[in-house]
């Protein structure tokens, strides 16, 4: 209807259809059927200019006139419902038409709705949300560039990586530079990248690094890395690597990694950094620049329409961050414990030999049997061969030990000599659980056995002058090399026993010899 009165402009000044259909956008049976109208009508071109657009389409065609009106979309209500997870112009197209159809309303056909659609966009100077929803996807990936790090002591230069995290709808973006490409580092800059956003979206979109994904083939279920898809979980977001070799599905965030290694990274070349969170504080600062500096082809920033249009959409982060965690597997050992960085974790006796998870996290150690928790302790630190045990975890009749106590160990200790008593009370007091102990105190027992229990004391003696907390290793030494029989003593030890363990409780301080 618009078109009408170019066409006879156009047709004034002896314009072809042909030129018409180039320049004006209208078909040539269009430009035909309205200059056949006009010369069927009786009006003058004086008559034509003289009249809105309206009342000229309606004199060049009065049996339309008479047809009812098309019903027309609310577009502000489109746009807005066009925003919500899964809603298509297709499905508001349905809703739109069905509606008009049971109030007997004339419809748009679904190309011209998605027009009118375009050019309410146009118009209003709105962004069209049809590819990307609102709080929907979330892409991270490693910048290709890095940047110098320098050692303030050594004058010595290592690099920093970059990580980038985009919201495709807003284009909104994070960056973080990370000493490293671990899994450490890229979960932790996730974590630091969801709480700077202020909430979660639905889909979290990595590229295939094996940090974040092990694998992602075609026809196949892709397999993320343990730890990631925990954090995942935990907010909530599910998992959804880009496909190998379809850059497609990570146009946005590539095209940001560009924008921000030119506008952050090379905006810094010429600054020195000497530690990660100067670092840091000058790409928050580039980076909030970024993200308020003006669209170059729209209205708004990605700022802006992150607040205004995006925000809102994200979920709400749980009350607890997520802590990283990295996941092994052990073998129980026969004493039922896992060794974990040269320290000793207990879990049940039931599972000694089993093949378990475990789970390390900064402070907690968490250990797991086909999916079901059976152990927790406190993460230890500090000086090697440390142990933390459960008493609940052990044997009731643990064989090895089931006749021997501390209190039994010390009166033969005592039996022994003031040297032996020393050594065996150190060792039972140096566990939290005195039974961890029992192993090094049935050790010294057997070299009792074979050495005699003159010289075992002598050896206890010369132990305690070299350490304060001599163990079986240090004491065999000394025996082995004869290092006690260079100790002054007035007697010769008694000759060696051949067999310890078929003497008796009495030989050991047992309850039918006690004092």
């Amino acid at each position: 209807m618009a078109k009408d009165k170019e066409i006879l402009d156009a047709l004034k000044d002896d314009k072809s259809q042909r030129f018409m259909a180039a320049t004006l956008g209208v078909s040539r049976n269009t430009a035909a059927k309205v200059i056949q109208a006009y010369q069927e009508s009786g009006l003058s071109m004086d008559d034509v200019e003289g009249m809105d657009s309206g009342e000229l389409h309606r004199r060049l065609f009065p049996k339309l006139a008479t047809t009812p009106a098309i019903h027309l979309p609310d577009y502000v209500y489109v746009h807005k419902e066009l925003l919500k997870p899964g809603v298509t112009l297709k499905l508001l197209w349905n809703e739109y038409s069905a509606g008009c159809n049971q109030s007997g309303l004339l419809h748009l056909q679904y190309s011209q709705f998605c027009k009118l659609y375009r050019d309410f966009v146009d118009r209003h100077h709105l962004t069209m949300h049809i590819q990307h929803k609102p709080g929907d996807k979330l892409m991270v990936d490693w910048a290709g560039t890095t940047m110098p790090l320098y050692n303030s002591v050594t004058g010595s230069v290592t690099k920093a990586y970059i990580f980038v995290g985009t919201l495709p709808f807003s284009m909104y973006c994070y960056a973080e530079a990370c000493p490293d490409m671990k899994e450490s580092s890229w979960i932790n800059a996730n974590i630091h990248m969801v709480h700077f956003l202020g909430g979660a979206t639905r889909l979290l979109v990595p590229d295939n690094l094996k940090t974040g994904i092990i694998s992602n083939r075609k026809h196949e279920d892709p397999v993320a890395n343990r730890s990631y898809q925990e954090f995942a979980e935990h907010y909530h977001m599910a998992l959804l690597p880009a496909r190998v070799l379809t850059p497609k599905d990570k146009a946005a965030v590539e095209g940001n990694v560009g924008k921000i290694t030119t506008h952050i990274i090379a905006r810094l070349r010429n600054e020195k950094f000497f530690d990660l969170a100067e670092m840091n504080a000058a790409i928050s600062e580039c980076l909030d620049e970024f993200n308020r500096a003006p669209f170059e082809k729209r209205d708004g920033s990605r700022q802006s329409v992150f607040d205004e249009e995006e925000l809102s959409f994200l979920q709400v982060l749980p009350k607890i961050p997520y802590e990283y965690a990295w996941w092994k597997q052990a073998t129980v050992q026969l004493n039922y414990h896992i060794g974990l960085e040269y320290q000793n974790y207990s879990c049940p006796y039931t599972y000694a030999r089993k093949r378990v998870d475990v789970r390390v996290a900064q402070n907690l150690v968490e250990i797991f049997y086909q999916g079901q928790r059976i152990a927790s302790h406190p993460r230890l630190y500090g000086k090697r061969g440390q142990y933390s045990t459960v008493v609940e975890h052990m044997p009731p009749n643990h064989q090895l030990y089931s006749e021997w106590d501390s209190k039994r160990f010390r009166r033969w200790a005592k039996k022994t000599g003031d040297s032996t008593y020393i050594v065996i009370d150190r060792l039972l007091t140096s566990y939290r659980v005195e039974e961890q102990a029992y192993k090094g105190c049935l050790s010294l027992l057997k070299l009792c056995d074979k050495y005699g229990s003159k010289r075992l004391e002598l050896a206890c003696g010369e132990a305690l002058k070299q350490v304060p907390l001599p163990r079986y290793n240090i004491i065999n030494r000394i025996l082995v090399t004869g290092q006690d029989q260079k100790v002054p003593h007035l007697q010769q030890p008694p000759a060696p026993s051949e067999h310890a363990f078929m003497r008796g409780s009495a030989y050991y301080g047992g309850k039918h010899h006690e004092k």
